[in-house]
């Protein structure tokens, strides 16, 4: 959920938050980015990659920052309140920091001296030690608006994962199974295109088995919506394994058929038209400012974080440029597939059937057991924003209405399109966008303005951004507005050109 003060968790070394953030970062997204890369020229993606990496990282500094922030006034407002009691024995003693919070509702801090706090250890005050989501430095430090348009650009995120997983399941299930020759996945990445109106099985057709799959995914997953589910440890390590295992037989394939000489990709340098899906795909596939505060929390030794971020997304970078660049040398642009593990689902690239079949339905297994847990964290966003102090929801509304409301629209939306690059374009280059630029932009903002009312101008946050010169903030802002600005023009005018 985004928001809240939640339970730090076992404590791992800052190595294990590394792997962590890598096995976040690194998922749905990269399957897209091979044909993303193809659309729009290699060096083109590769410009473009490598900047919106750099960008990434900027921000999840910002999110760093914002955390320590959070963390030292949570700790002053702690103080205070011991202060409080001692002076006064009658006043309430068992209010927890989650109600002190709520109890400020949405009040910025104008008058609060700390010299008290300064002189019992300043050095620790922004020591990272409680988990506190986005939900809740938004509900610190920004106003209602803020907190509102906040809880917006979450839920279209969250609504957009949802249709994108709700859409690739039933696509690699019918790509496996319909084969116009009866061939079941033999022929799905030879470069043969395939139509929806063509056959899949008897008089069914491939729209027609897609929307079959659709079906059964929705009844079999939906239910979830309307209960609590939690990931747990050994499912954690289960669909990780699987994505590695999966993301290197990709790339060992390709290169293989390289070096013998089998390679068929020719790309281009440079294609503007295939820019706006490529800037999409990037952003979603950068995407991890969300989920900083359930992975750098519980990091034991947080003196060098944003060092070990640094070098996640180094090696980020450095797999996703192999990934892509092995696909778009080895196969043929117009071969390559929405889904990349469907381009080895042909006889002639892998002779083995159990290795077809298991990259074919790779995104089947793992996203399935993703879809429930992102569903009931897109329930919890909705219910928080419309939750008022002390009021309670009825059994329908909290039961039946939220529910619905969550698992309804995605569903619809993969009902009338499975085009997985448009909808993770769209996704990363709107609400994408939000979350990854402008809501860790402001968050930084605003947390430093908020600390230099309450601690004073001297003190500093140590765990304070690298790009801390406002010039930085200003400049992502005007990079976010600007990138809105772009793509939706780009929409409109490929709409008007049609």
């Amino acid at each position: 959920m985004a928001g809240g003060i939640t339970d730090t968790g076992e404590l791992y070394s800052p190595y294990v938050g590394l792997v962590y953030m890598f096995n976040l970062i690194v998922g749905t997204g990269a399957l897209t980015m091979p044909k993303a890369f193809a659309t729009a020229g290699w060096l083109v993606s590769l410009v473009l990659l490598m900047f919106l990496g750099f960008m990434s990282y900027m921000t999840t500094t910002f999110v760093v920052e914002a955390m320590a922030a959070a963390n030292a006034q949570l700790r002053w407002k702690r103080m205070e309140k011991r202060k409080e009691d001692d002076e006064d024995e009658d006043s309430s003693s068992g209010v927890s920091d989650s109600d002190v919070l709520l109890q400020d509702g949405y009040e910025r801090a104008e008058t609060r001296p700390i010299l008290s706090v300064q002189r019992r250890g300043s050095a620790n005050i922004f020591e990272i030690t409680e988990r506190v989501e986005m939900g809740q430095m938004a509900s610190m430090f920004f106003n209602k608006v803020g907190v509102n348009l906040f809880y917006f650009c979450i839920i279209i995120y969250l609504y957009g994962d949802l249709a994108i997983y709700a859409a690739a399941v039933p696509v690699s299930l019918m790509q496996v199974t319909c084969s116009v020759t009866g061939n079941h996945s033999c022929n799905v990445g030879d470069g043969t295109k395939y139509n929806d109106t063509d056959k899949c099985w008897g008089p069914i057709r491939r729209i027609d088995a897609y929307r079959l799959y659709l079906a059964a995914f929705t009844l079999l997953l939906g239910p979830f919506t309307f209960f609590n589910v939690q990931k747990t440890k050994y499912l954690q390590i289960m669909t990780s394994l699987m994505r590695w295992i999966a993301f290197i037989l990709m790339i060992i394939l390709a290169l293989i058929r390289i070096s013998r000489g089998q390679a068929e990709g020719h790309p281009s340098m440079a294609q503007l038209s295939g820019i706006r899906n490529l800037f999409g795909v990037c952003v979603y596939s950068f995407m991890c400012q969300h989920s900083l505060p359930s992975l750098i929390t519980p990091i034991s030794k947080k003196k060098h974080v944003n060092k070990l971020v640094l070098l996640d997304y180094i090696l980020i970078l450095a797999f996703y440029s192999l990934l892509s660049f092995t696909a778009i040398y080895c196969f043929r642009n117009d071969t390559l597939m929405d889904m990349y593990t469907l381009n080895f689902t042909n006889c002639e690239i892998i002779s083995v059937a159990f290795i077809r079949y298991f990259l074919g339905l790779f995104p089947v297994f793992t996203i399935s057991t993703n879809f429930p847990i992102i569903a009931v964290t897109l329930r919890n966003n909705w219910k928080t924003l419309f939750h008022r102090e002390g009021g309670t929801y009825p059994w329908v509304v909290d039961r039946i209405v939220f529910p619905a409301i969550t698992l309804i629209p995605p569903v619809l939306v993969a009902f009338c399109t499975h085009d997985l690059e448009s909808l993770v374009g769209i996704t990363g280059a709107y609400a994408g966008n939000g979350i990854q630029y402008l809501i860790p932009a402001f968050l930084a903002y605003c947390s430093r303005k908020d600390t230099q009312l309450v601690f004073g101008s001297g003190t500093v946050n140590k765990h304070l951004s690298p790009f801390r010169h406002s010039f930085w903030i200003v400049f992502v802002l005007i990079w976010g507005f600007s990138c809105f600005v772009f793509v939706t023009a780009n929409i409109v005018l490929s709409e008007s050109k049609l």
